[in-house]
Order: structure tokens, then sequence, then C-alpha cells
């Protein structure tokens, strides 16, 4: 009985560390800024990540107060704000990126990093979003983006740790307690 248990302990130990050796990071993902400029996801190691998408004429907009005042208390403790536009739900996300990257600036003061706009469900989502979404790829569960502003929190090594749903807002005692643990 006891080599009956030992066996079963060992495959499970095996088959979780397979799991984790396929468990992908975001830092192996470049990605476009809302400016043209490309972004390697890798110059964010050891830092903690929060990525959101984003719409600028949805009910839950006003979060861009909530997220860049996080941003300003936490960005000098190796946390940042990595904010994706999209216009999947609602087309609450029509402009341009050049329009997207007004419409922050001016209205929320957005400092935190926004990248170009992309799909985050449907058949053209984005590769991010992909890794986001997928357990085979983050390791951690399936999801499906709900809606506008819902937020993924990843670790100092790009892993994903935890999604948050839309309507959480973003300085949310679980996520601040996440980002100063």
């Amino acid at each position: 009985m006891k080599q009956l248990f030992f066996i079963l302990l060992l495959i499970t130990a095996l088959f979780s560390t397979a799991q984790d050796m396929n468990k992908q990071s975001i830092h192996q993902f470049k990605v476009t800024d809302l400016y043209g400029n490309e972004f390697d996801f890798a110059t964010l190691k050891g830092k903690k990540v929060m990525v959101v998408n984003t719409a600028s004429e949805c009910g839950l907009t006003p979060q861009y107060e909530q997220l860049q005042e996080v941003y300003d208390q936490y960005k000098d403790k190796n946390f940042v704000i990595v904010g994706f536009p999209a216009n999947n739900f609602g087309a609450q996300e029509p402009g341009s990126n050049e329009q997207i990257a007004t419409f922050c600036k001016k209205n929320y003061g957005v400092t935190f990093l926004m990248m170009s706009k992309i799909s985050v469900v449907g058949d053209d989502m984005h590769e991010v979003y992909q890794f986001l979404t997928q357990q085979t790829k983050n390791g951690l569960e399936d999801s499906q983006v709900a809606w506008n502003f819902q937020k993924y929190l990843l670790d100092e090594n790009g892993f994903l740790v935890k999604v948050i749903h839309p309507k959480v807002l973003p300085n949310a005692e679980e996520i601040i307690n996440w980002i100063t643990q």
C-alpha cells in the first residue's frame, strides 16, 4: 500500500513539473505601444504587472483614474500597469491609437504604459491575450475577457497569478494587498 501511495505521489509530482515546464511568461512578448514603438515585455522582469484592456466610451472608463492613482503610488515599488485598448465590447473604443493617447492623457493624465489597440476576444485575439486566457499557455487557468477593464496580475517572473473581474476597481484591497506583498 505504501508503494502504491509513493508511486501515485511520484506521478503527481512529475505531472505537476511537466505542467510547470509548459507554463509561459509574458516576458516572451513584444508589442507596439500607442505611439508605434516596439515594447518588449522582457524589460519588465523583476516587476509585478497588471495588464488591463481599456475603452474610452465605457461605463467603466472612470477606472482610468484609479489605475493612474495606483500606478503613481506603486510605480517606484516594482509595479507597472500595461493598458491594451480594445474595441471588442459594444464598440466602446472606436478611436485610432492617436485619439486614444490624446483622450487618456487629456482626461485622466495617464502615464502608465499604453499599447496599441488590439482584439482581446474572438478569432483575431492578440497573442498576449491568448497567453492570458489559456491555461495551456499561462499555467494557471482558462478565462474569458468578460468586458472592458478586466485585470490580469502577473508576478515578477511574468507568470499569471490572478484574474480580476472588470467591475473590481484597480484600488480594491485584494489588488493593493497583492502589489504590496
